[in-house]
């Protein structure tokens, strides 16, 4: 089993900063790709941002130049620093492991932005 634990949500304004983090631990031994997703309240979980192994990023268009994911590959981690937040940001933010093919989601931790 793989277990995946979120910090670092809260409440921020309009044009604020937060980091996310998400450890992995458990049966970890083909980390391929970790990432984030999220999900605002009555709609459906979309993706934020993702990152391999090797560093390669893909980012939501709406959260481009705004948001950044990073990763240690040593501690099985992985990062969210989101910038200049806006009001449609709010949400629960989810991480994600796939490791040979089976997604591992964590519980969600809840951002708010607002005035």
């Amino acid at each position: 089993q793989v277990q995946l634990a979120e910090s670092g949500g809260g409440s921020v304004q309009p044009g604020g900063s937060l980091g996310l983090s998400c450890l992995a631990s458990g049966s970890i031994f083909r980390n391929d790709a970790m990432g984030w997703y999220r999900q605002a309240p009555g709609k459906e979980r979309e993706l934020v941002a993702t990152i391999t192994r090797g560093g390669s990023t893909n980012y939501a268009d709406s959260v481009k130049g705004r948001f950044t994911i990073s990763r240690d590959n040593a501690v099985n981690s992985v990062y969210l620093q989101m910038n200049n937040l806006k009001p449609e940001d709010t949400a629960v933010y989810y991480c994600i492991l796939t490791q040979w093919g089976m997604d591992y989601w964590g519980r969600g931790t809840l951002v708010t932005v607002s005035s």
